[in-house]
């Protein structure tokens, strides 16, 4: 955790900014109960200590043709030279892979993949996931639909002591 020592306002500014980043700083500044100008300077911090790492604008997927996610297990093929290093390399030039995370279980990695349609997910699991040597088994998990997609970190927002180590 970086050097910066939160308290409740800081994390009340969290909380806002994680369910609204569009907020303006005069919205916000009301919200927290400080005037204009400190609210920016602690939104600023919370910036340069990397706490906030940047903002983004969340596209329904839906509706720009983005109809099929999946979520892949891979289990790499170890004995392959330099493995690891090789497959991180392709899964970072692959668009549809949207998140990959490196798991415990039943695989070595877990990847979620957004595509336009089914036709299209197999043209990518056929003609570039299985071409990848590094891949030794693939599992696809196909989401039907979305009951929780919550971007607001599961955190006491009112309690700054739990993360100041009080």
């Amino acid at each position: 955790m970086s050097g910066l020592k939160l308290d409740k306002i800081d994390l009340k500014i969290l909380r806002i900014l994680q369910e609204n980043s569009k907020i303006t700083n005069l919205d916000l500044s009301k919200k927290i109960g400080l005037s204009p100008a400190p609210t920016l300077e602690r939104v600023k911090k919370l910036e340069s200590a990397s706490i906030i790492k940047s903002y983004h604008a969340l596209v329904n997927a839906q509706t720009i043709g983005l109809s099929v996610k999946t979520l892949v297990l891979v289990s790499l093929a170890w004995q392959k030279e330099n493995a690891l290093e090789n497959f991180i390399a392709k899964v970072n030039e692959i668009d549809e892979i949207v998140e990959c995370y490196i798991i415990t279980g039943e695989a070595d990695f877990l990847m979620q993949l957004v595509c336009h349609d089914i036709p299209s997910y197999e043209q990518l699991l056929f003609k570039t996931l299985s071409k990848i040597e590094e891949i030794e088994r693939l599992k696809t998990l196909m989401t039907l639909s979305t009951v929780k997609d919550s971007k607001v970190l599961p955190f006491n927002y009112e309690d700054a002591s739990s993360l100041n180590g009080n």
